[in-house]
């Protein structure tokens, strides 16, 4: 096996709003509504077109699915076009099988991407994560909570809404605060205690980066093409993932260019050479590495290894993959570890008391 010449770490917190953010990747979405778990999905026979009344079937997702392996990084907006594209030129019985199947998940999940609860979620996280209207946001998380909408869709916009503004004002925090427990029970109290002690619904203390570090890493580009994409920013139709950013950075020219941008985001940061730490250089201090990834004599790829402690979502897979095949002339390979696969459901689930 191959040495691995780069090892990229990166902390969840350091990007809390990925993970908050819907995903829009075909298996983005498949994980987001079905809930991926160990490579496969379960929902009822009878989505599939299986004459099997009641009866739940599980579905592989991997890469030894050749149509699978095609579009589960694709943005789901192309997804229904290029599978209505392979219908019409099936051939064999298992590209015909195979495509079927697709063409029935991809027909499931639009019965959620469709609905306005989703869409107008999902204009709401574009307007939370552009810095635009304030008062808008608020309002419309107010609106949810009045109208009772599911908890975790609630928690999930809440904790975005506060982690981009890195906390609210204090009326603002008290007020909603008061709402969710009023709206919701007030049994619910020590799941916001556990929220504001992670500092994902706090009061504001100061006043928020975000908009430095958004233009510095442009992490919302305009006129983002999702049909064929020239950017990471495609996964979201517009937004580039932070935690991705930083790793193309990393990739490109190391993280020295982008040092006074990475003293505005939560932790410490460190970039070093193998044996460097002999130096004893300081743990929130950048060595002298600033050129990205060491060539690898002989024209092999270089063999980087990310590794997501906290958890990584399938969006960010995703913009690894496209990272790796389309922006870097394929100059190194992606090994991706992490502690769990989250996504905002399964991430505001983990602050929530069970209750009886």
């Amino acid at each position: 096996m191959s040495e691995i010449n780069t090892l990229i770490l990166l902390d969840r917190e350091v990007d809390m709003v990925t993970p908050l953010c819907s995903q829009l990747t075909c298996e983005g979405l498949l994980d987001e509504f079905l809930n991926i778990k160990n490579g496969s999905i379960e929902l009822d026979a009878s989505i599939m077109g299986l004459q099997q009344e009641g009866k739940k079937t599980k579905v592989p997702l991997n890469s030894t699915d050749k149509l699978f392996k095609e579009i589960r990084d694709l943005n789901f907006e192309v997804v229904i076009q290029i599978l209505r594209q392979k219908a019409t030129s099936m051939k064999q019985d298992y590209t015909k099988m195979t495509t079927t199947r697709h063409i029935n998940l991809a027909q499931h999940l639009t019965t959620f991407t469709s609905k306005p609860s989703f869409l107008g979620q999902l204009d709401m996280e574009h307007t939370i994560v552009e810095s635009q209207s304030y008062e808008i946001c608020f309002d419309y998380i107010e609106e949810l909570i009045h109208k009772q909408e599911p908890l975790t869709t609630v928690l999930r916009l809440l904790i975005l809404f506060s982690v981009t503004n890195s906390g609210l004002p204090k009326k603002h925090f008290d007020y909603l605060r008061r709402e969710l427990l009023h709206s919701y029970g007030f049994e619910h109290i020590t799941t916001l205690n556990n929220l504001e002690k992670a500092g994902l619904f706090k009061k504001q203390e100061s006043r928020s980066n975000r908009l430095t570090i958004k233009r510095a890493l442009q992490l919302v580009v305009e006129d983002t093409d999702t049909a064929n994409p020239n950017d990471i920013s495609y996964v979201f139709s517009g937004y580039a993932p932070l935690s991705i950013r930083l790793i193309q950075h990393a990739i490109r020219s190391g993280w020295r260019p982008v040092e006074e941008i990475l003293k505005l985001l939560p932790g410490p940061h460190l970039e070093t050479k193998r044996g460097a730490f002999s130096n004893s250089p300081s743990f929130d201090s950048l060595s002298g590495v600033s050129t990205g990834i060491a060539k690898v004599p002989d024209g092999r790829h270089a063999l980087v290894l990310v590794v997501f402690v906290g958890g990584v979502t399938f969006e960010e897979i995703s913009a690894l993959r496209f990272l790796c095949s389309q922006q870097e002339g394929m100059s190194y390979d992606l090994i991706i570890a992490t502690t769990k696969i989250v996504n905002g459901q399964t991430l505001v689930e983990t602050f929530m008391e069970k209750l009886s």
